[in-house]
């Protein structure tokens, strides 16, 4: 597993997070299989939201039950949550009582006396940033949060939150696949007229993590699209799967692990974030953490995901 220091943390992260969204249901030893597995692999890195489960914090306690953890078990993992959603609304409230309800409601569901990171969970449109400030900068000195990031922001909602926040954005998680990447395509073919590749829609968001140390988290990483069905084996993609499975045979490994690699590859030295509740899909995305597919492989996926290279 290939690991680096999280920018603005002492954190060592793996370039794989596992995602606890949909263990609601699972039993215990389904939740500690599910863990383990991704612990053996080296992704030691969990990824939770208030908002993940049939209830809030419902995904956060159903971890915290199944897994007792020990102290020291504890010290091994790191655990990144999320706060901003009302799914009542649904919208989105990033004011300073709703963030310290939602923090210490995690705390409590996750039966731990602190987050290892927060995320803003995407953005509010009305945001007041000094609210923000405040919410973390006691959270931080309580001891509570060790380091703060958001989601789905694009770079000037991050330069806004920048101005008044102390503490350095460490994280920005981002819709990111093969079959859904617009972060990256736009900037291969820049300046196209008439080219819908061509559109800037997140003003330069991967160069504008990596020029301010943020490191960019992938969600949806085997997802074609908005939650509308995988692209792995999928008859709609294929061109794109017979390319990856050739290049999984030549690597000897699952073909998620080169859609895994796919991601790792860029020198964004980005995360893949997978939300995978089967140990051996887990066990097959670890495989593609460092797989060093070369550049004609990368822009031959990239090529036959649809996308232009001029």
């Amino acid at each position: 597993m290939k690991t680096f220091t999280l920018p603005g943390t002492k954190i060592t992260a793996p370039n794989v997070v596992l995602g606890l969204m949909r263990i609601q249901e699972k039993t215990d030893e389904e939740v500690r299989t599910l863990v383990r597995t991704a612990i053996d692999a080296g992704i030691a890195f969990l990824d939770h939201a208030d908002i993940y489960g049939s209830e809030p914090h419902g995904c956060e306690r159903r971890f915290a039950e199944a897994m007792r953890l020990s102290p020291a078990e504890r010290e091994q993992l790191v655990i990144q949550t999320k706060a901003g959603i009302v799914t009542d609304g649904p919208y989105f409230d990033f004011s300073y009582e709703h963030l310290m309800e939602t923090v210490h409601g995690s705390l409590k569901a996750l039966d731990t006396d602190y987050i290892d990171i927060l995320l803003l969970h995407r953005p509010d449109a009305l945001v007041e940033p000094e609210e923000v400030a405040r919410a973390f900068d006691d959270l931080a000195e309580a001891g509570k949060v060790r380091a703060f990031g958001v989601s789905n922001h694009t770079p000037r909602q991050i330069d806004l939150l920048r101005r008044y926040v102390r503490q350095p954005i460490v994280a920005n998680q981002a819709q990111l696949s093969i079959t859904h990447a617009p972060l990256i395509a736009q900037g291969v073919a820049a300046n196209m007229q008439g080219l819908e590749q061509s559109v800037s829609r997140d003003d330069g968001l991967v160069d504008y993590c990596r020029l301010h140390d943020i490191t960019l988290q992938a969600w949806s990483p085997f997802q074609a699209g908005f939650f509308d069905g995988p692209f792995l084996g999928s008859p709609r993609f294929p061109e794109l799967n017979a390319v990856i499975d050739r290049i999984a045979a030549k690597y000897d490994v699952p073909p998620l692990a080169i859609a895994t690699a796919w991601i790792t590859r860029h020198p964004a030295r980005m995360q893949v974030v997978i939300g995978t509740t089967t140990p051996e899909r887990v066990t097959a995305a670890a495989q593609g953490s460092d797989i060093p597919l070369t550049r004609p492989e990368w822009y031959e996926v990239f090529r036959a995901a649809g996308y232009t290279v001029p």
